[in-house]
């Protein structure tokens, strides 16, 4: 029994002497114990990793790379060349003409500046990926402690349900002995009956944090899922992120994936004025054809000549008189300035966010600290005092079940607290750009 069920049976120890009601239901199975599982659950680093090779919207944005492969491919392509055929004659006449042309454009200042800014909207999508999957990492640990903080909120309900139970059937039978008037009971009675149904919502409490959880996991909804540590174990056992000094700091907060990626737009946005520059420039197609031409027979039998076959090439030449794509070229600038803004707008929150989740981080440290310090065990050991007056006569059954709801509302900020603490730090690592 832990020390939070020895604190609650204090009741079941001062009745112990007294016997208990015939035909005694035996208490539920504590429910919490359903989720836990020390040595085959899933871990949070576990459960971060599942997630990251699982979670479908995951899965879905790295297709993004793969199309962004695909246009690189395409854009590295030449133009293809462009055959024609025509046969020509005039009706009745003598002379057929057949004749195959054929076109290939040079493609002369392009290609090198697409395939620019195929190379640059990769790396974009990469890091775009990243990115998300530092948002993931952080979105799997932020379920993981919803989950464990409900347990853990339900496994001291668990226990207080039981205690409260058999303490109910020892005042039955102290009250049919008439040692203990009925009011008393009746009062533990009604207490119990509100207890379950505390339980039964916090139950409901449990089975939605560990829905969103298998979501995030990429697990169907009816998949059995336990997880393995505590509350406490997460939060108390925790590694503090490394604090580099300012400068050291500022350079790493560059390396986040989502300050990459816009850094990445800048480039594409520059890539793309020069590839508006350059499709505004002369282009040449080259061009050849071939020619041949029959004689049929005369009807009067006049003489038939030979095939005459004529060949002729050269080239066509586009010229930026009047459109020199200045209007896209204008666009890409301000394309351009759009995404300078955007990666300034990155840096700025990036630093923010460090500093506020630094801030937070330590001040949800101390509010944890004030209740591993001292005032848990004080509550704790509140309700033993009063357990002990209510046992010499001290104090009445109102008072001991207010001493009860105000352990409970102890231990229940006790777990937000926790809950804080992880909240806080989960938060500060996907600020500093941790995925695992």
């Amino acid at each position: 029994m832990t020390q939070r069920a020895v604190s609650l049976a204090v009741f079941a120890a001062m009745l112990s002497s007294a016997p208990a009601a015939a035909g005694r239901q035996a208490p539920d199975a504590p429910a919490a114990a359903r989720y836990l599982d020390q040595a085959g659950g899933v871990s949070l680093d576990e459960a971060v990793a599942r997630a990251l090779e699982e979670e479908p919207a995951l899965r879905a944005a790295r297709t993004g790379i793969d199309a962004a492969q695909g246009l690189r491919l395409q854009a590295g392509l030449r133009p293809n060349p462009r055959v024609g055929v025509q046969r020509r004659g005039a009706s009745g006449g003598v002379e057929r003409e057949t004749g195959v042309e054929i076109q290939w454009p040079l493609d002369l200042f392009r290609r090198g500046a697409r395939v620019a800014v195929a190379d640059r909207e990769l790396t974009a999508a990469r890091h775009g990926v990243s990115d998300r999957e530092r948002v993931l990492a952080a979105d799997v640990r932020l379920r993981y402690g919803d989950v464990l903080a409900a347990v853990r909120d339900l496994a001291t309900l668990d226990e207080v349900v039981s205690v409260t139970r058999r303490q109910l059937e020892l005042l039955r039978a102290r009250v049919d002995e008439g040692a203990l008037p009925a009011l008393d009971r009746d009062l533990l009675d009604v207490e119990v009956r509100r207890l379950e149904s505390d339980r039964l919502l916090e139950i409901a409490r449990v089975e939605t944090a560990l829905a969103e959880l298998k979501r995030v996991l990429g697990m169907q909804p009816g998949e059995p899922l336990a997880l393995a540590g505590t509350l406490e174990d997460v939060v108390l056992r925790a590694p503090l992120p490394s604090a580099p000094p300012d400068g050291v700091l500022a350079a790493a907060l560059d390396e986040r994936a989502d300050v990459r990626e816009a850094e990445a737009r800048i480039d594409t946005a520059e890539a793309r004025i020069a590839q508006a520059e350059r499709e505004g420039r002369v282009d040449v197609s080259l061009f050849a054809s071939y020619m041949r031409m029959d004689t049929n027979p005369a009807p009067a039998g006049g003489l038939t000549r030979d095939p005459a076959h004529n060949v002729s090439g050269g080239a066509m030449l586009m010229v930026p008189l009047l459109n020199r794509n200045q209007g896209a070229v204008a666009a890409a600038r301000a394309g351009r300035a759009g995404a300078a803004a955007a990666y300034d707008a990155a840096r700025l929150a990036a630093r923010t966010e460090v500093a506020a989740a630094r801030a937070r981080d330590e001040h949800a440290r101390r509010a944890v600290e004030v209740y591993t310090g001292g005032a848990l065990a004080l509550a704790r050991r509140n309700l033993d005092v009063v357990g002990q007056s209510y046992e010499l006569g001290r104090v009445t059954v109102f008072d001991v079940l207010a001493e009860r709801r105000r352990y409970l509302d102890v231990e229940r900020d006790y777990t937000a607290a926790l809950g804080a603490a992880h909240e806080a730090r989960t938060t500060l690592r996907r600020a500093l750009g941790e995925v695992r």
